[in-house]
């Protein structure tokens, strides 16, 4: 699976599941400070699912017409 993991996201996470041979992008290394709206469009170009502990994400996917 792909997944782009928010700065949020606990890097132990981000490894494991990049040692269980999942394609793991995290935004603290491509695009550090991106606004949430930013991480949002790269998730969806990107077809990866957003790993975060930010709740607010939801309601952001919502508000741009994604799932």
């Amino acid at each position: 699976m792909s997944f782009l993991a928010d700065e949020n996201c606990d890097s132990d996470v981000v490894r494991a599941l990049q040692k269980d041979g999942h394609d793991v992008l995290s935004v603290s290394d491509i695009s550090p400070r991106a606004e949430d709206a930013e991480v949002i469009e790269l998730a969806v170009r990107e077809k990866r699912t957003l790993l975060t502990e930010d709740k607010d994400f939801g309601q952001l996917f919502y508000a741009h017409g994604q799932r």
